[in-house]
């Protein structure tokens, strides 16, 4: 899938990602490909990607977005 996480001025991941964890105001998340659309807050705690070649990514963060559509995740901090 492909996954975008940014901040207003800065991209901090942009790649094809095998899975994404995250802090959904309502419970964690984990999104894999082809997963049904949904937008939604998170919160404080951290977004761990794995990425195409399963390296492990952390980014610790305040509070969010999530988008999925398509093949497609966008997470805007």
């Amino acid at each position: 899938m492909k996954l975008t996480i940014a901040k207003v001025d800065e991209v901090l991941f942009l790649g094809e990602a095998k899975s994404l964890s995250c802090p959904g105001t309502s419970g964690d998340l984990t999104i894999l490909p082809n997963h049904s659309p949904l937008v939604t807050p998170l919160k404080k705690g951290d977004l761990k990607v794995i990425d195409h070649e399963d390296k492990e990514l952390i980014i610790p963060i305040e509070q969010g977005v999530l988008e999925v559509g398509g093949n497609e995740v966008t997470v805007i901090l």
